[in-house]
């Protein structure tokens, strides 16, 4: 390996111990519900996004909770011996992307029909400490993904 791709690898190494990532797939809620909320929640600290996703009434929420205290254990297992109350973690990035779609039919008047598209969404958030933002670059956090 030539010295480049080598200094370009510890790089993105380094970037991949400070953040962790969760990500849900064909969720059965329309992307422009769920993006509703995780426009909420982005840049947010981990802490009170958590609060936030709690007490919000919308049903998205309880599925973003959920995928945020699973990236949360996934970063506690990247860094074993180090609390998550000690870091000072945030919602590095989140993004809501259409899945699947299901289309069925609604009868209508006069022997018509409508289509009905039921829309899902692939959900991925990266939370990581707020000190290594200006680390990394969008670059590597897709990389990372």
């Amino acid at each position: 390996m030539g010295s480049r791709k080598h200094n370009t690898a510890s790089v993105i190494k380094e970037a991949r111990k400070n953040i962790a990532s969760a990500k849900l797939n064909n969720c059965p809620t329309s992307p422009r519900k769920m993006r509703l909320v995780a426009d909420m929640v982005r840049g947010m600290e981990v802490t009170k996004a958590l609060y936030a996703l709690k007490h919000n009434g919308k049903e998205a929420s309880i599925r973003l909770e959920k995928l945020l205290v699973s990236a949360l254990s996934n970063w506690q297992t990247k860094n074993e011996g180090v609390s998550v109350d000690e870091t000072q973690l945030i919602v590095q990035t989140i993004s809501v992307d259409s899945g699947r779609m299901l289309k069925r039919v609604q009868p209508a008047p006069q022997g018509r029909a409508h289509r009905v598209r039921k829309r899902s969404n692939h959900v991925t958030i990266v939370v990581g400490e707020a000190n290594n933002i200006e680390k990394t670059s969008v670059t590597e956090v897709k990389e990372v993904q």
